[in-house]
C-alpha cells in the first residue's frame, strides 16, 4: 500500500515529466557538474588526498562531455529564434528585439562552434584549433548573455516605470500592479542567472580573474534556478 502510493504520487508523474525532456535532465547534469568544480576546488584547499578529489573532476569533465552531446543541433534553433525575432517588428520593444536578435545569434554561434570541440573532446576527431574554438566559443557565448543582461536591466527599468503610472487604488490598477511584480520577479531572476553565468566564459577568456570555487558557486546557481524554471514548465 505504501509502495503503491509512493509509485503513484504526483510529485512521481511530475519528475517523470521533468526528467523525459532534454532541457530538464541537460539542467540536473549541469548542476551536478558546476557543483562538482566547487567542490573539487574546495578539496583541494582544504588539502585532500588526490583519491577523494578524483571522482568529482570526474564527474565536471565527463558530465561536462555528456552536455556537449546533448546540445548538438541545437545551434540550428537558436539561429531560427534570432530570425524570427528579427522579423517580429509588432509584438517587441525595438530595443529588446536587437538584443534578443543579438542573444540568440551568440548562443547559435557558440553551440556552433561548441559541436567542433566537442568532435575533439571525445576523440572522434583530433583538431589542432580545438583551443582556440573553444575560446571563440566562450566569446559568443558571452556576448549573448551579455545582451540578455542588458536586455533584462532594461526590462526592469520599463517595469519600474510602468509601475509608478499604475493607479493602485483602483481594482484593475491592483491587478496590474500584481501583474508587474510577477514580471519583475522573473526578470530579477533570469537577472541573476546570466549574471553568474558571465562568471563561467568571463573566466576562462580571462576577462576576470576567478578561481574554479566561484566559477562551480556561480555554475550551480544558475543551472539550480534553470532546474526550477523547467520543474515548473512541466507541472
Amino acid at each position: 500500500m505504501t509502495a503503491d502510493a509512493l509509485i503513484y504520487h504526483p510529485t512521481v508523474s511530475h519528475y517523470l515529466r521533468f526528467v523525459a525532456t532534454t532541457v530538464g535532465r541537460d539542467k540536473l547534469l549541469r548542476t551536478l557538474q558546476y557543483f562538482s568544480r566547487f567542490y573539487a576546488w574546495y578539496l583541494f584547499r582544504t588539502n585532500s588526498p588526490p583519491r577523494v578529489i578524483a571522482p568529482f573532476e570526474a564527474i565536471k569533465k565527463q558530465f561536462g562531455l555528456t552536455r556537449k552531446a546533448l546540445r548538438l543541433g541545437k545551434n540550428v534553433e537558436h539561429f531560427k529564434a534570432a530570425a524570427a525575432a528579427m522579423d517580429d517588428t509588432k509584438s517587441r520593444d525595438e530595443f529588446l528585439r536587437y538584443c534578443a536578435v543579438g542573444r540568440q545569434l551568440g548562443y547559435a554561434v557558440y553551440l556552433t562552434l561548441d559541436i567542433a570541440t566537442y568532435v575533439d573532446a571525445a576523440g572522434i576527431w583530433k583538431l589542432e584549433s580545438a583551443k582556440r574554438l573553444q575560446k571563440e566559443a566562450y566569446r559568443a557565448w558571452f556576448v549573448g548573455l551579455m545582451f540578455n543582461t542588458v536586455a533584462g536591466l532594461y526590462t526592469l527599468w520599463g517595469l519600474r516605470q510602468r509601475e509608478q503610472e499604475v493607479d493602485k487604488v483602483d481594482g484593475e490598477g491592483v491587478v496590474e500592479s500584481r501583474k508587474l511584480q510577477r514580471e519583475r520577479a522573473g526578470t530579477q531572476l533570469q537577472l541573476i542567472s546570466d549574471v553568474c553565468d558571465l562568471t563561467i566564459p568571463g573566466s576562462a577568456l580571462g576577462y576576470a580573474n576567478l578561481d574554479d570555487g566561484i566559477v562551480g558557486l556561480a555554475g550551480t546557481v544558475s543551472s539550480l534556478i534553470a532546474v526550477w524554471g523547467t520543474w515548473k514548465k512541466t507541472a
